[in-house]
Parts: structure tokens; C-alpha cells; sequence
């Protein structure tokens, strides 16, 4: 049978400063005999799609050119 998870203050405040301020993407919290030891965080950005297009393409260097 499994063990009870145990989450104390800290591991709480661990989650929480994880989570806080995240727009988009995920946790992932590891979890081992019952107990965390690892927390993973992903952050994508997203960008306004208009905002690229409205931009002026980026100068390509000469030797990009060369055969």
C-alpha cells in the first residue's frame, strides 16, 4: 500500500514560489516513498503573433550569401 504523502511548510512554500508568476507551462512534482524530492518547472512564453509580423525582418549576413 502506499504511504501517505507528506508536505510540510517548506515543501508548501518550494510549490508555491514554483507556481507563482507562471503565465504558461507546468510543475511537475517527483514524488519517492511517499515523499517530495524533486520539483521541475516549465515556462513557455507566447508571443503576440502580429507583433512578428509588423517587425522588420532581421539583416542576414554576407556570408549567409556565399555559394
Amino acid at each position: 500500500m502506499a504511504k501517505p504523502l507528506e508536505i510540510d511548510e517548506v515543501w508548501q512554500d518550494r510549490i508555491l514560489s514554483q507556481v507563482s508568476g507562471l503565465e504558461y507551462g507546468s510543475v511537475l512534482i517527483t514524488v519517492h516513498d511517499g515523499r517530495i524530492v524533486q520539483i521541475e518547472r516549465t515556462e513557455r512564453k507566447r508571443f503576440d503573433n502580429q507583433a512578428a509580423q509588423a517587425a522588420p525582418p532581421a539583416p542576414r549576413s554576407a556570408a549567409a550569401h556565399k555559394p
